[in-house]
């Protein structure tokens, strides 16, 4: 059983950054493809971002790609998504999620693990 928890969310102003980060308790992590998936209040989960267990391969959501970016650092068993530019509309509650296949998956069926997620509020 992998656990992963989330930290640097907050509340921070539209145009402002954030990182986010999220760590492992399995040293086991490395052979996951991570994923960020957020929600908003009254909507449906969705996803983010995701990077492979290598990091050499990522995707983002079109609506984050030109902002946010996602990273891993296999020997401290977590992985970052730095938020710059953000809007209002990024408020969210943003959760990590491990996926033990080789694939990159956006869809939230394929991740095993899930964190209890860390609220992120851009005011406007």
């Amino acid at each position: 059983q992998v656990q992963l928890i989330e930290s640097g969310g907050g509340l921070v102003q539209a145009g402002g950054s954030l990182r986010l980060s999220c760590t492992a308790s399995e040293r086991t992590f490395r052979r996951y493809t991570m994923g960020w998936f957020r929600q908003a209040p009254g909507k449906e989960r969705e996803f983010v971002a995701a990077i492979s267990w290598s990091g050499t391969l990522t995707s983002r959501a079109d609506s984050v790609k030109d902002r946010f970016s996602i990273s891993r650092d296999n020997g401290k068993n977590t992985v970052y998504l730095r938020m710059n530019s953000l809007k209002p509309e990024d408020t969210a509650v943003y959760y990590c999620a491990a996926d033990d296949s080789l694939v990159i998956h956006t869809s939230e069926s394929p991740y095993d693990y899930w964190g209890q997620g860390t609220q992120v509020t851009v005011s406007s």
